[in-house]
Parts: C-alpha cells; structure tokens; sequence
C-alpha cells in the first residue's frame, strides 16, 4: 500500500510540476525576445564623443537641446570652463554615476524580462535599472537615485496575446547629471520625467527601439528622441568590464578640479591655478 501511496504521489507531483512549467512557458511566450548583447547605434562622422543622447545628431550645441535661456548660459559656461581646463557642469567627468539619460546612451546593454520587473544591465558606475510591470503605483515617497524610479507597463497592440512594446515613466532622481561630456545640463532640481516606449524594429529584430521624451525645466518643451541599439549577433559575446576610476587623472577638491600627473603628483589644470587648501596638513619649512 505504501508503494503504491508513494507511486501515486509522485505521479501527482511530475503532474503538478508539468503544468506550472507549461504555464511558465506560455507566460514566457507573452514576452518579446530581447535576448542578448545591445549597443547604441550612431550615425557615424558627427564631431563629439561617443556618449550623446540623440545619437544622430553632434554632441552638445548640436544635439539642438530646447533648453531655457538660463540653462543655455549653463552649458556654454560648462564649455567655455572645460577650454580653460576644468570639467564643467560634467560631474561624470570624475566618476559619479550619470544616472538617467545618459546611462542609456552608453555601453553594453543586456535586458532580462520577468513578469514584474524588467532589468537592464550596464556595465560601469551605472550598473542597471529596474522597471517594475507589477501593476504597482507610484510610492508615496520615492528614494531619489541617479537612475530613478522606473515604472512600465507591456502593450500588446495587435490583440494577438503577444506584447509589442514596453512603455515606462521614470522619475525620483539625485544629481548633479548632465546628457553628455559638454555638460548639456538637466536642470538642477532634479525633477526630471522619462517616458520610454521599447519596442523591437518591425522590419529588422535586431534593432531595438527606445523612444525618450525628457519633460524637464531646464527645457522649454519636451524633448523627444529615438535611440536605437543593435543586437550582437554572436550568442556568446564578450562582455567587456569598465572602471572609470582606473586612469582617470581628474581630481576634484572643493569647488576645483586639478590633474593628477602620470608620477601621481596633484597638479593644476588651470593656468596659475592655486594649489588646494592644505590647512589640515603640516607645512614643510625650508
């Protein structure tokens, strides 16, 4: 009797673990395959770093930002700064994390979906965000972060029970950020708003959309863009491993920023520049 007990137990069991995993997999199917390694495709030629929110067009003056009388003075002060030797209104420039937009403009990107919570991964001080698609609303209070508070939710527009788009509204932000290298600034109150809309390339999948509209005061309207990123198409791509700290010679103490020299010695970057306050520290008399 105990045999047939235990044969008949475990017959239920692979039964019951059979339709939890016919159920994962037909929950899994909903979901479009945004599977492996994603970069920022850019049109090639524009005069500027790699790092630029609207990846058509040249960085800073040239991304043709709408920004505010008084945040267009920010960025040609973070310019005219930056020929003289400083960092600007850039604060990545010395390793902070560039948060929201700009974590999207640049490195290796990887999605891992679930049904509550979409990942994407980075490499570099902005290691990954989260977008919750539980049906969650938005917190009383939100813990401000460089990347923000994301919240999306799946669209299937076809009717065909499969989802084609991911639309998401971030919020909840620290600073300082800025867009790109020239400092193209965000405003300094941190309270930006992203509204994304993911969806992969109708005629090529290979192709990943993400359309960002930035609602934020430094702007006299919303601005809107299309970033697109492109799959790797090796199943086993490498994943390469980024420190911004290693080799970066930018020192920043108080309110100025001086070089650090290849023999390790702190050393201006300015023109008569004066060395930092070194009152914590015993003068050598000579």
């Amino acid at each position: 009797m105990w045999y047939r007990g235990s044969i008949a137990a475990l017959a239920a069991a692979a039964a019951l673990n059979a339709a939890i995993d016919g159920a994962q997999a037909a929950d899994e199917a909903k979901y479009p395959d945004w599977s492996g390694q994603w970069t920022v495709i850019l049109t090639p030629g524009l005069a500027g770093q790699r790092v630029k929110f609207d990846p058509t067009k040249p960085w800073g003056p040239g991304q043709g930002a709408p920004l505010t009388a008084e945040y267009q003075k920010v960025l040609e002060e973070s310019m005219a700064d930056q020929a003289n030797g400083g960092i600007g209104n850039y604060p990545s420039a010395t390793c902070r994390a560039g948060g929201m937009p700009r974590m999207m403009s640049v490195g290796q990107f990887e999605y891992v979906v679930t049904p509550e919570t979409t990942y994407v991964l980075l490499g570099g001080e902005d290691h990954y965000r989260r977008i919750f698609t539980d049906g969650r609303d938005w917190p009383t209070a939100i813990e401000p972060t460089y990347q923000g508070y994301s919240i999306g939710k799946w669209i299937d527009e076809d009717g065909d029970g499969r989802y084609d788009a991911l639309e998401v509204e971030t919020r909840g932000f620290k600073g300082p950020r800025a867009y790109d290298g020239t400092g193209l600034p965000l405003a300094f109150d941190n309270q930006s708003i992203f509204k994304e809309r993911f969806y992969l390339d109708k005629a090529n999948p290979g192709i990943l959309h993400d359309i960002i509209t930035v609602i934020d005061h430094a702007l006299t309207r919303p601005w809107t863009v299309d970033k697109t990123y492109r799959r790797n198409p090796n199943p086993h791509p490498n994943w390469t491993e980024y420190y911004c700290a290693v080799g970066n010679n930018q020192v920043v103490i108080g309110k100025d920023n001086y070089f650090l020299s290849a023999d390790g010695l702190l050393m201006p970057a300015r023109k008569d520049q004066p060395p930092p306050d070194l009152r914590y520290f015993k003068q050598t008399q000579k």
